[in-house]
């Protein structure tokens, strides 16, 4: 296999205020190849969207990349670069699609201006040649009329517009990493299929690599080819998509599984995940998901596990004591307490 395009290793972000230190981010290592979709998973407050912006270098004071963090794309280290170099591959060699396209795109710019702009100045083409892009853009993820449309200003435009012209805003220069955070969350079920099949369509016609992030396991499912799910700040489990929905080897991973709805199940009432994730002001001390977890024992209260595994990868105890996996607490894991 091809050396990976993009490779995060130990990624520390954290917000610092004042004598405070949120942890948000907290030793996050991921890679990713071309061509590739990696889906990261979780509930709110695990890192998800901090950890893509690090990546971006969209973060700014009290928010700060730690050092020994490190971000390479094409063997380029990007946490050592000056915001002007960044710049030069913001929007070119790697884009990001915002969760919220409404408060993400220029209300008092048009789509067709917003989706020139990067090709003005990553390409360097004049007015004509970036119109003509955009319009080619517009077209290319299924805008009608997009001669005409290319003139519309957002609030003119449904949700599902939106998130489709904020699609061609980050591919307009052919990324060859694109960035997904979210991107279905505001939209109603049938365009959220429609966007995920656009995503994996114009993948397979760029040959781009995706990062895909969702709190919905169910979506994920259908776009990538390999899942991390984060919980506190880490990455817990990390592996083949089918190999982890069929056989999920962090408890965290099982919880998340057990509370998708099924056709084949009839319950009164979903399971859930007892508790709430930590805040990052103080994380649990050894294994960060102990509070929550139906299999904990001593062990898990005070020593940190690694990430440990070969092609399927996990953060938990159980890998070395899996004779241990019967709840020790009542009821299964992730059923309500």
């Amino acid at each position: 296999m091809s050396p990976p395009i993009l490779t995060v290793e130990q990624l520390r972000t954290y917000i610092h205020r004042g004598e405070q230190t949120l942890r948000a981010v907290d030793g996050v290592s991921l890679s990713l190849h071309a061509g590739e979709t990696l889906g990261i998973v979780g509930e709110s407050g695990c890192g998800k969207s901090l950890t893509c912006l690090s990546i971006m270098g969209l973060i700014e004071e009290p928010v700060r990349i730690e050092p020994g963090s490190s971000i390479r794309l094409h063997d380029r280290e990007l946490s050592e670069l000056s915001l002007r170099e960044l710049e030069t591959i913001r929007g070119n060699e790697i884009s990001m699609i915002f969760q919220e396209p409404m408060t993400s795109l220029n209300p008092v710019w048009t789509v067709g201006d917003q989706i020139a702009e990067p090709v003005r100045i990553h390409r360097r083409a004049d007015a004509g040649e970036a119109r003509a892009r955009a319009i080619e853009m517009l077209e290319l993820v299924g805008f009608p009329n997009p001669e005409e449309r290319v003139d519309s200003y957002p609030h003119e435009l449904s949700g599902g517009m939106q998130q489709r012209a904020m699609i061609a805003m980050a591919l307009a220069c052919e990324p060859a990493v694109l960035i997904a955070d979210e991107p279905t969350t505001a939209l109603d079920v049938t365009i959220q299929a429609e966007i995920i099949d656009l995503l994996a369509d114009l993948q397979r016609r760029l040959g781009m690599a995706m990062i895909f992030v969702s709190h919905d396991l169910g979506v994920v499912s259908q776009i990538a080819d390999r899942v991390a799910v984060m919980y506190a700040g880490q990455v817990v489990e990390e592996g083949d998509v089918g190999d982890m929905f069929r056989r999920p080897r962090h408890p965290y991973t099982e919880g998340l599984l057990r509370c998708l709805p099924r056709l084949d199940r009839k319950v009164a009432r979903l399971p859930v995940i007892p508790g709430d994730v930590p805040s990052p002001r103080d994380w649990p001390g050894g294994c960060r998901f102990h509070p929550r977890c139906a299999y904990a024992w001593e062990r898990c209260l005070s020593a940190a596990p690694a990430l440990t595994g070969e092609e399927h990868l996990s953060r938990c105890w159980l890998e070395e004591e899996p004779e241990r996996r019967v709840p020790s607490r009542a009821g299964e894991p992730g059923a309500d307490s």
